[in-house]
């Protein structure tokens, strides 16, 4: 029996439900997940894997033009997650995507195959799905056109299917029982931020760096120690709440999903400190895990 590997690389604009599309495909939640965009900052790697084939999705960014260097960052993981690609999936939803130039450059300079999946079509009409397909092929001629529902689990078995069509035969490139190539500790500090994003509003969310300082194994739980790291005072001030009730609650939901998670008992400690425009400053963003790398597999 052959056996076929490779990379897969999901792009496309912010909410448009690259996240959503990974865990439903893989079948467990790896990407966090909020009705707010710019909710995934870094390349997210999601193994598929199954008797014949391994599939490596890359989990990215939403497609923006950067506005500071936080987002050049992220744009930068875009970019590296093209280089690795033997397939790129671009996911979009009912925007007609295809007419934005500057974006339609970017597509049809892809030299691997480039699958259009337009998600959410159970939010769709018929006639509104046909006017995409169509579109789609006039302006930008990719490998193939899917409509999907992320939510719904609709055709994703045969994007799927579609998808080792593509792949080349190869062993695999990680160890089958993996899931990702990530630690736990940066999964524990995603489950943190998606709190953050879930219960606070305007500027606060994009704001916040979760930094995961102690992360031990003991006997009977994993003792888990994590820093917020805000740009300012007020903002800190937000975060902890009334009588601390802002942090306590950020604390007890995400200590329920790291536990899921993880399978083990947690004990959480989140500790708020101000580190003033670190979204700007290349020396923190390094240190917070934003330097991209060689863009090799």
């Amino acid at each position: 029996m052959t056996h076929k590997s490779g990379f897969v690389s999901i792009i496309g604009k912010p909410n448009v439900g690259k996240s959503t599309l990974l865990n439903a495909i893989l079948g467990q939640k790896l990407s966090i997940t909020t009705p707010k965009a710019q909710t995934t900052r870094h390349r997210i790697k999601g193994i598929l894997n199954e008797e014949n084939y391994q599939i490596v999705f890359s989990d990215t960014p939403g497609i923006m033009k950067p506005a500071y260097l936080l987002q050049e960052k992220m744009m930068n993981f875009v970019q590296e997650s093209l280089v690795d690609a033997d397939v790129v999936v671009f996911l979009s939803d009912k925007e007609e995507a295809y007419l934005d130039e500057e974006l339609k450059a970017k597509l049809k300079a892809i030299t691997v195959p480039l699958i259009v999946v337009i998600n959410k079509i159970d939010l769709s009409s018929q006639g509104e799905i046909a006017k995409l397909i169509a579109g789609w092929k006039k302006h930008i001629h990719p490998h193939a056109i899917l409509p999907i529902s992320a939510t719904e689990n609709f055709n994703l078995n045969v994007l799927k299917e579609l998808l080792v069509t593509l792949l080349p035969e190869a062993p695999p490139y990680y160890n089958k029982e993996e899931v990702s190539d990530l630690h736990l500790r940066f999964f524990a500090a995603e489950i943190i931020r998606e709190k953050i994003l879930m219960h606070f509003d305007k500027e606060i969310p994009y704001s916040v760096q979760v930094e995961i300082e102690s992360f031990k194994e003991e006997e009977t739980r994993t003792h888990i120690v994590a820093t917020i790291y805000v740009e300012r005072d007020s903002q800190k001030g937000i975060l902890i709440g009334h009588k601390g009730e802002g942090i306590k609650r950020i604390g007890m939901e995400a200590r329920k999903d790291i536990s899921t998670f993880i399978g083990r008992n947690v004990h959480l400690e989140n500790f708020i400190k101000v580190e003033k425009e670190w979204r700007k400053l290349e020396s923190k963003l390094k240190a917070f895990g934003y330097n991209t790398g060689s863009g090799t597999k």
